[in-house]
């Protein structure tokens, strides 16, 4: 297609019955200059829309034309510009001379805005007929005294020169000459940029002829000037060096978007170190001075496209980048942090984390709205550092502890994580982390935390001191114990002192009758009595201020508990193990171990806990007692309880490292460079190639002009057959799914011999679809072909349905024909993309997340991974559980998976398989999303994907 050619776009009409042509005749030779106005603006809208108003040009041209309503004169233009011009064999029509008159008379108007309206109309005219007559006026409009006319008049000449060069043949000449004498900026900028497309050499000229005032120069003109350096910068002028000195100059453009295009340009000019820090030091400063946050996100990608194609070149910059991190806006606080973390060094690491650490500590200070958030994420920065550099761990490690009390329970667990990656790591650390860890229980408000905290403790203290320590801090925590005696006694207390209480007529048992489901699934009533003064008092008793890990106990985390009994299990073992114990500091301490441990199964078993101890729990801490109360027994005890646990999480942690090296390598770019590779010459290559500019390019890769990834063979995969070989018509259509468009390629086949008069395809829709626009009615001859497009809008995720019929008309027949055609199914995997989602964000969404779809899985025989990697490639559906936990051979399988859709809506769901006695899998997948189309839709394809699974 031309790219001058003009397009249109079809407007709404608001009206259901369009006027005749005689009705609008009578409005122009009648009505006020209002009444013209809105008839005009009919008359337009129906020239869209495929209208042809003939008649009405003359009435036009009669009573119209020589109103001086400017609005008026302004509508006009808009229909010279779209109204057909030419009769039908070609030639302009008679009634365009009396135009080309008036349009004369406009451009000599003395009115200014008049003329400049008239000389934007005049770019959009590609008649040589009309535009001949009017050359010498557009000509003398350039020295016209008021800059509104001479700026368009520098346009209408370079729209003139484009599309008819022989009726302006020395336009470059003309605007050199008006660029010399002109002072308005917006003059200059409109010349300058109309002699760099149509005569280079010239504009170099002008260029170079002014190159020590282009610091000095208007925004838009300085616009103007890197277009044009990035275009020359292509051809061997031989000014390259000061092209790089003009770009280096306009850095310090007061002008943000000049600078932006400054840098932009200056690294495609050349790759030199210096050139690539100046280009970068001008997106810092962009970053941190613009206030729009989508524009500190765009430049924040391209410097960090800067800085991966120049590595370690940027890195000191690292601090400059930093400085964002005071802007309000938590997304580009986050992209900010994930590129500062690309460019941390040994050199920088510890600049990096001083300022991190000081962000840390402000949060606990200032009152922002996502100040959770952002210290998570600060934390998990941190971490990332030390993790890498471990000079800096012993810095930041004490630091973090202070913030193990944190409410927000997300922060705390990753420092928690966080301290035993540096104990295992850094062995010199381990007794000042352990120590410090010990003397923080206190504060430590989380069952997950004391978990981490106790397995820290119990894997790591191995001094005696350490040991004593430890059981010291726990008793604390603790509090008394028995637990168990000790909650009773306060509630007999309770009861004593409230004796005369229970007599009052209020205080008689109460019956309560709740309904609980059976392990058949069915239902049933349970009655209980109650007394609301022993419920009072209960209460009373379970809401008495307590030790954290009491209170953890008492609420009923009994996990926790469970943990704890673990730790103090090895904890005894370890001390019994070491020479410079004696023995009874040891069986003190295994006896007050053992009370602890009873003391949990038993308080978990009585009316003080919230909910009743369950079996694992009770089962772990009674091995547990077992354990010591053998002490000195099995040898394979000991090494379960004090080798295979640190074991295993040395193994996962030098998992996760080997993950994270294969990922790394996987990015690294591959430089190498074969001895037979061509090399390829610009100055050699096609004109048409080397001409691209570079910004063509982006603007190509961003709206997917320059990607063909449709071909024949994949229309082909694609066509849906909508109607019979022996219909009347035949219709079939290839569907094309682009982003959140759904473009359907519709083809007709007039099967008769006769010929199908106001032929029209009618679309209907089912889900969140909408068609964009109806296919206009088409005459189709005998055994014709016809091909319509029809654009239909995708608004979420979720399985649609487009239905229709086909309608038209026989001569001679005087009822219409009607075909139905089949259904169009699409594909809802079309908008699901595999995402990664780590275990904390999985596992806060999964509790958010109110839409629960559970499809039940089977296949007669097969290997449960295989089974789960078909799905997963069937759905999209990306595996989150690490591969060395889904290794091995067993009857049971459990993961997680997750995906997104273009939408912005996240799927998540976890999958459970085994193999039952014959053989045959069996299990169910369970999908959880905050729509509902997604998890619906996601388990009807999960249902129909599991049945093409072969063993």
């Amino acid at each position: 297609m031309d790219p001058s050619s003009t397009c249109y776009s079809i407007v709404h009409d608001d009206l259901i019955e369009s006027p005749n042509a005689s009705e609008l005749r009578n409005a122009l030779q009648k009505g006020s200059d209002e009444v013209k106005l809105e008839t005009m603006r009919r008359i337009i809208v129906g020239t869209l829309n495929g209208q042809s108003y003939p008649q009405l040009l003359m009435p036009i041209i009669q009573y119209v034309m020589p109103s001086r309503n400017k609005q008026l004169k302004k509508m006009l233009h808009f229909y010279w510009e779209i109204c057909p011009k030419l009769d039908d064999n070609g030639k302009l029509k008679h009634e365009m001379i009396l135009v080309c008159d008036a349009t004369r008379r406009d451009l000599q108007h003395p009115n200014e805005y008049i003329r400049g309206a008239t000389l934007r109309y005049l770019q959009k005219i590609r008649e040589p007929e009309l535009l001949e007559p009017l050359i010498p006026t557009v000509r003398s409009c350039l020295e016209h005294r008021h800059s509104f006319v001479r700026k368009n008049a520098v346009f209408a000449v370079y729209s003139i020169y484009q599309d008819h060069e022989h009726l302006i043949p020395d336009a470059p000449e003309l605007l050199d000459t008006f660029l010399a004498a002109e002072s308005d900026m917006t003059c200059k900028r409109n010349a300058f940029v109309t002699l760099c497309n149509i005569s280079q050499p010239t504009a170099v000229r002008y260029l170079l002829s002014n190159f020590d005032s282009i610091g000095g120069m208007d925004e838009l003109m300085q616009m103007a000037v890197i277009e044009l350096v990035r275009k020359e910068a292509k051809t061997e002028g031989g000014h390259r060096a000061k092209w790089i000195r003009c770009i280096f100059e306009l850095l310090n453009s007061p002008s943000h978007a000049v600078k932006y295009e400054a840098a932009t340009s200056l690294t495609t000019l050349t790759q030199n170190p210096a050139a690539v820090k100046a280009a970068a030091a001008a997106f810092a400063e962009l970053i941190v001075k613009e206030a729009d946050n989508n524009v500190k996100l765009i430049v924040l990608d391209r410097f960090n496209t800067l800085r991966s194609k120049h590595e370690h070149v940027l890195d000191g910059m690292v601090m400059d980048i930093l400085k964002v991190l005071s802007s309000q806006d938590m997304e580009v606080k986050r992209k900010a942090i994930g590129i500062a973390l690309e460019m941390v060094s040994s050199r920088n690491v510890e600049d990096v984390v001083l300022f991190l650490k000081k962000q840390l500590q402000g949060t606990m200070e200032s009152e922002f709205d996502k100040n959770l958030e952002y210290r998570q994420l600060l934390i998990q920065s941190i971490h990332s550092c030390a993790i890498k550099f471990s000079e800096v761990a012993a810095n930041v490690v004490y630091v973090l502890m202070e913030f193990l009390g944190d409410s927000n329970n997300p922060s705390a667990v990753d420092v928690i994580a966080f301290v035993r990656e540096v104990v295992e790591k850094f062995p010199k650390l381990r007794t000042a982390i352990t120590e410090k860890l010990v003397a923080t229980f206190s504060e430590i408000k989380s069952g997950k935390v004391y978990r981490g905290a106790l397995w820290i403790v119990g894997e790591y203290c191995e001094q005696v001191s350490d040991i004593k320590q430890a059981m010291q801090e726990i008793r604390k925590v603790l509090g008394e114990i028995p637990i168990l005696a000790s909650e009773q006694r306060l509630f007999d207390e309770a009861a004593s002192s409230d004796e005369a209480a229970t007599e009052k007529k209020d205080d008689a048992p109460k019956a309560v009758t709740k309904t609980r489901v059976l392990a058949d699934g069915t239902y049933a009533t349970e009655t209980t009595y109650t007394s609301n003064a022993d419920a009072a008092r209960l209460e009373a008793v379970r809401s008495a201020a307590k030790p954290p890990l009491r209170s953890l106990i008492l609420g009923g985390d009994f996990f926790t508990g469970s943990v704890l009994a673990a730790t103090l299990t090895k904890l005894i073992l370890r001390l019994s193990a070491s020479e410079t114990a004696d023995s009874a500091t040891v069986n003190e301490l295994k006896a007050e171990a053992l009370l602890i441990m009873t003391s949990i199964v038993r308080v978990g078993q009585s009316k003080f806990a919230a909910v009743a101890i369950d079996e694992d729990s009770q089962e772990r801490i009674m091995n547990c007692i077992e354990t010591l109360a053998e002490l000195g027994g099995e040898r394979v005890m000991r090494e379960v309880f004090l080798e295979d646990t640190k074991a295993a999480y040395t193994k996962m942690i030098a998992s996760a490292e080997k993950k994270a090296a294969a990922e790394k390598a996987k990015e690294a770019k591959d430089v190498e460079i074969q001895a037979d590779d061509l090399i390829s010459f610009r100055q050699l290559s096609k004109k048409a190639v080397a001409d691209v500019d570079d910004l063509d390019l982006d603007v190509g890769r961003a709206t997917g002009a320059a990607e063909v990834n449709d071909d024949f063979v994949s229309k082909l995969s694609r066509i849906v057959q909508l109607t019979g070989y022996s219909d009347a018509v035949y219709c079939e259509c290839v569907t094309t799914i682009n982003q959140f468009d759904v473009i359907l390629n519709v083809l007709l086949v007039n099967q008769t011999t006769n010929t199908l008069q106001n032929l029209s395809v009618d679309f209907q829709t089912l889900g969140d679809l909408k068609l964009v626009e109806r296919p206009a009615p088409h005459t189709l001859g005998p055994h014709g072909f016809h091909q319509i497009k029809a654009t239909i809008k995708v608004s979420s995720t979720e399985t649609g349905v487009i239905f229709g019929s086909i309608t038209y008309s026989v001569k001679g027949s005087d009822a219409d024909a009607n075909i139905v055609l089949s259904d169009i199914h699409l594909d809802i995997l079309s908008f699901i993309q595999p995402a990664y989602v780590n275990e904390a964000t999985f596992r806060s969404s999964w509790t958010e997340f109110e839409w629960e779809n559970k499809v039940a899985l089977s296949a007669p025989s097969g290997d449960l991974r295989k089974f789960v990697d078909h799905l997963a490639k069937e759905t999209n559906l990306q595996i989150l559980t690490p591969e060395n936990a889904l290794s091995g051979d067993c009857s049971y399988l459990s993961c997680n998976m997750a995906a997104k859709s273009l939408f912005g809506e996240d799927a998540l769901g976890n999958i459970s398989l085994e193999l039952d006695a014959s053989g045959e899998i069996r299990g169910h997948l369970r999908i959880r999303s905050r729509t509902q189309g997604i998890a619906l839709s996601l388990g009807d394809k999960i249902t129909l994907s599991q049945k093409a699974f072969k063993p």
